[in-house]
């Protein structure tokens, strides 16, 4: 008498991207670039404060030239402080859950993929909102089957609510993967702000810093 062999355990549950990196390995190249570029808007700060715009101020002769000066010192460490603060803001740990992925920073991560949802779901969801869907039917459900008294009506909603379980755990990776990358590209979004501020940050910084060296450079004349 042969006897069937025991039924294979069911493969987890394989994702178009299990083959590439975790979308978290970009943050600390991008925290990198973001330390990088605070310390050299740190160094310029220095800089600007060090011995030799102070032996600069010296030679300012009268009220007017020392208002320019200073105002255009002021400025420039305005355009430090501007980028070092917007720059600043890619070390701070964003905060991710489902809800991230309504909110203006991830909107691009959101389009692209409800624009091709078969590329990152494969068939397990239609887009974004299907893939998250569950886990709100799941606990509309566990709300119901609390409130009701009806053993019949329980069973019925008990059964439902196994079978969302089932879907939740069907798209666990997919919604790993998909808040992960919604992490990522929040610090991305801050990143590519704070080098848009940098641009305006470099433009204060240099009109301050001719500014300066121009009141304290003039004022050499009797």
């Amino acid at each position: 008498m042969t006897t069937e062999p025991p039924p294979s355990p069911e493969p987890s549950t394989v994702t178009p991207f299990d083959a590439l990196p975790s979308p978290l390995d970009a943050v600390p190249e991008l925290r990198a670039a973001a330390r990088w570029m605070i310390a050299s808007f740190g160094a310029v700060g220095a800089a600007l404060v060090g011995g030799g715009p102070l032996v600069a101020v010296g030679k300012v002769h009268g009220l007017g030239e020392a208002l320019v000066a200073g105002g255009a010192l002021v400025v420039a460490l305005a355009g430090v402080c501007l980028a070092v603060w917007q720059v600043s803001r890619v070390l701070v740990p964003p905060i991710t859950t489902a809800a991230t992925l309504n909110t203006p920073a991830v909107r691009g991560l959101r389009e692209l993929v409800d624009a091709s949802p078969a590329d990152f779901f494969g068939s397990a969801a239609t887009g974004v909102d299907d893939l998250l869907r569950h886990r709100t039917v799941a606990a509309n459900l566990h709300r119901a089957l609390a409130a009701e008294t009806d053993p019949h009506r329980r069973e019925l909603l008990r059964g439902h609510l196994d079978r969302a379980k089932t879907n939740i755990t069907r798209t666990d990776p997919f919604v790993r993967w998909l808040l992960a990358m919604a992490h990522v590209w929040q610090i991305r979004t801050t990143f590519h702000e704070a080098r848009r501020w940098c641009l305006l940050s470099v433009a204060l910084v240099a009109t301050g810093a001719v500014a300066f060296l121009t009141a304290t450079g003039g004022s050499g004349k009797t």
